[in-house]
Parts: C-alpha cells; sequence; structure tokens
C-alpha cells in the first residue's frame, strides 16, 4: 500500500505546485498588464511600478479576471477598447507564463 500512499501524495504535490504557478502567473500577469496600462496613461518609472501593484491588488476583490478589467477599464481613456483591453490581458497571459517557465529553467 505504500505505493498508493505515494502515488497520492505525488497527485496531492503536483496539484499544489500548479496551483501555486496559476497563482503566479495572474499576478505577473496583472503587474504586465498594470505596467501596459500605465504607458497608456503616461505613467512611467515608480508611477507606473506602483500603478501595476494597484492592478495586482485589484485581483483580490474577487474570482475571476472581472475585477482586474473593471480596474483598467475605468483608468485607461475612452478610446481604449473593452476588446483592446481583454486581447492585452490574454497575451500578456501567455507572457507571463512563459517568464515563469523560463525563471524555473
Amino acid at each position: 500500500m505504500a505505493s498508493m500512499k505515494e502515488r497520492e501524495n505525488a497527485f496531492e504535490n503536483k496539484f499544489a505546485h500548479d496551483a501555486e504557478m496559476q497563482f503566479k502567473a495572474e499576478a505577473r500577469r496583472n503587474k504586465l498588464l498594470g505596467l501596459w496600462a500605465a504607458e497608456l496613461m503616461g505613467k512611467s518609472g515608480d508611477d507606473a511600478q506602483a500603478y501595476a501593484k494597484e492592478v495586482i491588488k485589484s485581483d483580490f476583490e474577487e474570482a475571476g479576471d472581472e475585477d482586474v478589467f473593471r480596474k483598467v477599464r475605468g483608468d485607461l481613456p475612452a478610446e481604449t477598447s473593452d476588446a483592446e483591453i481583454r486581447a492585452k490581458m490574454a497575451e500578456l497571459a501567455v507572457v507571463a507564463k512563459s517568464q515563469l517557465l523560463d525563471e524555473q529553467g
């Protein structure tokens, strides 16, 4: 029965690792999104970093991505479309995951 317990532990460890990686990827995506939005708003340096932190914090309001979308949508000028923001979120999710995998390798 030791092998069943080992398999169970391995599965639990993989699940925990995957959940942690997903959390890190979402936080990284939110930071990158915040920096992108900050640039569109004319922010740079410390102001851009501070705004990126606000975007990261906005993700703790509710499950899913809508809280982050609402934060950025509310701060960006009207000429930035909802579709553009959502496309950037999807693009940066891929970038964030890639960066994390590169850091692990």
